[in-house]
């Protein structure tokens, strides 16, 4: 017969009286002395109020990075959560982007720096943005109106469907270390970490870097 974790949570929790129950609630790690359900993932609300289009509806020229101007995005959030960097990557390129969100990252800021950042870019730039789910996405609909670029979102617990953005994520770490607030950084230490990578010679790119890249698409369109 095998035992589930979460019968044996349930079991100490329901057999925990007295003195054993303060012992209990003292050993476990949350210091709970009641046991906190467990939802069916299915069964969450939904996250944003808007609809989602998922990846599987994107188009596939998108996804053989033929065409340019499709981007991938995330945040990096620092310590305590209460602040972030908004990161982009373009498909094709390379190109990196940052964001920065000093003092919070809900959606409408999201919101607002996502429309700055894609804002900057001539048309022919402004293909689609692949997210994950994350909460700070919940106005996206806003974002696509401003900008007129529409947004697709990844499978739940599937970094790989935005993989240039989850590699350049790890090598952001390496100037913004987790655990370290990133609201003491300026807009100027985020251009300049992004310049450097963007000057980085890609073995996927023939060895030219993301920066001669787009500079290629941008004198020829």
């Amino acid at each position: 017969m095998r035992v589930s974790t979460e019968t044996i949570y349930q079991a100490l929790y329901l057999q925990a009286r007295g003195g054993l129950k303060r012992e209990v609630a003292a050993a476990l790690r949350t210091g709970r002395t009641r046991r906190k359900p467990h939802r069916d993932p299915q069964a969450r609300s939904a996250r944003f109020v808007d609809e989602m289009v998922m990846i599987s509806a994107r188009p596939p020229t998108i996804e053989d990075r033929a065409v340019p101007g499709h981007w991938e995005g995330d945040l990096i959030v620092g310590t305590g959560g209460s602040s972030a960097i908004v990161t982009l990557v373009e498909r094709s390129t390379r190109y990196v982007m940052l964001g920065h969100l000093p003092g919070g990252h809900t959606a409408e800021e999201v919101r607002d720096v996502l429309v700055r950042l894609i804002g900057s870019l001539p048309q022919h730039l402004r293909g689609s943005l692949t997210w994950d789910q994350g909460a700070e996405m919940a106005r996206h609909k806003q974002f696509t109106i401003a900008t007129g670029v529409p947004v697709y979102f990844c499978d739940p617990h599937s970094p790989w469907q935005r993989g240039s953005n989850e590699n350049t994520n790890g090598l952001l770490r390496q100037y913004f270390p987790k655990g370290t607030d990133l609201g003491v950084y300026s807009p100027e230490d985020l251009e300049h970490v992004a310049q450097e990578l963007n000057g980085r010679p890609r073995k996927t790119l023939d060895w030219k870097n993301p920066a001669q890249r787009l500079r290629d698409l941008l004198i020829t369109d």
